[in-house]
């Protein structure tokens, strides 16, 4: 499943003109929600240098890069945010152009509106389960406790990241998700020069910013570090592909990235560093160096790690 990112924003920040920016989708309109809002979706291919290199030695035919899915709500109420629960992150776009912009001021209403939306949407699931919790059950009826301290801090301005203690499994909050700070102006990101830039020939684009990296790999290179996310390759004939990992998270884990049948069926995983792949300009060349490693499923998988995972389904 793809990483998948949330936009947020209040009236002419620009949040839209980042998506546009960020997957290239022009002026295309977005699907309308319930109640006639429009929430746009896209995605994002994901800039890595290393994955061309990778390609290359085993002569792909495709290249697909990791990708992030976008998606950009047209406001800030409480509806239209809970379209975000299932984000892994949250931009938060904030006007840095007009004469009488205050990024700090506009951060601070959209911190609130997130809080609001949560608390909205747990005093809607207190009362449900308050009502079935008169039936006895014991498991309801400490649900229902929990949603009440959870109210509580909401009420406090607190945002449920500051919780002491687990979160009921469903839950999805928008306050516990890492809100990264996007400044539309002088020292931030220009979002429409890079809207336009994003209709461009990419080696247009990319000579026009002379070696300046572009909107989407800052905003990339942020949700990597707010997320601790690491890079990994699959190499074939067919088709050379980069996924995304958490941090820390398994061969097994990166087999399920894969497919869920790989995961199933896993056997054994094939690694080489995808800079000793190139060095060698082969993987049998690799392997003859002692530069392959067989592991199992709890090997913890590294940044820019080629995988070769063996399976029967």
């Amino acid at each position: 499943m793809a990483l998948e990112v949330g936009i947020v924003g209040l009236p002419n920040s620009g949040k839209t003109t980042l998506f546009r920016a960020l997957t290239r989708a022009g002026q295309s309109p977005g699907a309308q929600s319930p109640g006639g809002s429009r929430t746009n979706v896209g995605m994002a291919a994901i800039t890595d240098e290393r994955l061309p290199r990778v390609a290359a030695v085993v002569s792909a035919r495709k290249v697909t890069p990791a990708a992030v899915r976008v998606v950009d709500v047209s406001g800030t109420g409480a509806a239209l945010l809970g379209n975000l629960r299932q984000c892994d992150a949250i931009l938060a776009v904030v006007d840095g152009f007009s004469a009488n912009a205050s990024p700090e001021r506009d951060l601070a209403t959209l911190r609130l509106e997130l809080l609001v939306a949560d608390r909205e949407h747990v005093e809607r699931r207190l009362e449900r389960v308050a009502k079935q919790a008169k039936s006895g059950d014991a498991g309801l009826r400490a649900e229902a406790a929990e949603l009440e301290r959870l109210l509580a801090q909401l009420d406090a301005e607190q945002p449920l990241a500051t919780y002491p203690g687990p979160l009921p499994g469903e839950l999805e909050p928008l306050t516990t998700k890492p809100l990264i700070e996007i400044v539309n102006g002088p020292g931030g990101i220009d979002a429409k020069l890079e809207a336009e830039l994003a209709e461009l020939d990419p080696d247009e684009a990319a000579a026009f910013r002379d070696g300046e990296e572009s909107a989407l790999d800052e905003v990339v290179h942020r949700l990597f570090a707010a997320l601790d996310l690491i890079s990994f390759f699959t190499a074939g004939e067919q088709e050379t592909r980069a996924w995304t990992l958490a941090r820390g998270e398994t061969a097994l884990d990166a087999a399920a990235t894969i497919h869920t049948d790989i995961a199933r069926g896993f056997i054994r995983c094939e690694v080489i560093r995808w800079g000793d792949l190139v060095e060698c300009g082969s993987r049998a060349e690799a392997a003859k160096r002692g530069l392959q490693r067989l592991e199992g499923k709890t090997y913890v998988v590294e940044d820019g790690d080629v995988l070769n995972v063996r399976f029967n389904v």
